[in-house]
């Protein structure tokens, strides 16, 4: 059996990531393919405990090197259990975050050299990475507006940081962008919904027929 195809959606509050990720899980299995949707902080039973803990106890105030280990715990156990079994199975795995979420809140924006980060991962999950990743980008300004009061609980933990904190978050993701085009799409956030869920599901089917 074909490996499936891993895909994550990144972006910082407001960019619209849950409405997207819906329309495209839907847009997939109408069209006939078998997808596990799932989340990070979480996915799992033990990555969904961690998440609440992480919640439950103001996790975007702790020293940013207990929130990347945490991260990665939950991702180490996310991956082994979750992603890649449905992957061996050729499922299509959607999920909303990962490692790049990492990257731009804890090291980028929080101030954890780029390397640590990168060594934990290694401890974590080794070189594994989706195989596509939708960077949905806006403004802060117009994602935290757009965003309020209804984004999710990890989201919302991070929702009183500064503007410069989400300036950095957002310049973060386009560089990792930028520093792998291969992997990365960047679809505009700020445009009418129907016109960001057609790209995505362009970019999405494009990398299927790649893939098979």
């Amino acid at each position: 059996m074909q490996r499936g195809l891993f895909i994550t959606l990144e972006g910082g509050e407001g960019s619209g990531k849950s409405t997207q990720i819906a329309r495209l899980v839907a847009n997939l299995e109408a069209a006939g393919h078998s997808v596990v949707l799932t989340r990070e902080p979480g996915g799992s039973d033990a990555g969904e405990a961690m998440r609440d803990l992480f919640v439950a106890h103001g996790g975007a105030s702790w020293p940013v090197a207990a929130q990347a280990l945490l991260m990665f715990a939950a991702r180490s156990h996310h991956t082994e259990t979750l992603i890649k079994p449905a992957l061996a199975q050729g499922k299509i795995v959607i999920s909303d975050r990962y490692t790049d979420s990492t990257r731009v809140y804890q090291g980028v924006a929080g101030g954890m050299a780029a390397d640590k980060v990168e060594s934990i991962k290694q401890a974590a999950i080794g070189d594994f990475e989706p195989d596509m990743t939708l960077l949905l980008d806006i403004a802060p300004e117009v994602g935290l507006a757009r965003g309020q009061g209804r984004g999710n609980d990890t989201d919302t933990t991070f929702e009183t940081k500064t503007i410069a904190f989400h300036e950095m978050l957002r310049q973060g993701y386009l560089d990792i962008a930028r520093n792998d085009t291969k992997r990365c799409v960047v679809i505009d956030a700020a445009q009418d919904m129907d016109a960001i869920t057609a790209q995505i599901l362009e970019k999405t089917l494009e990398k299927i027929k790649q893939h098979v």
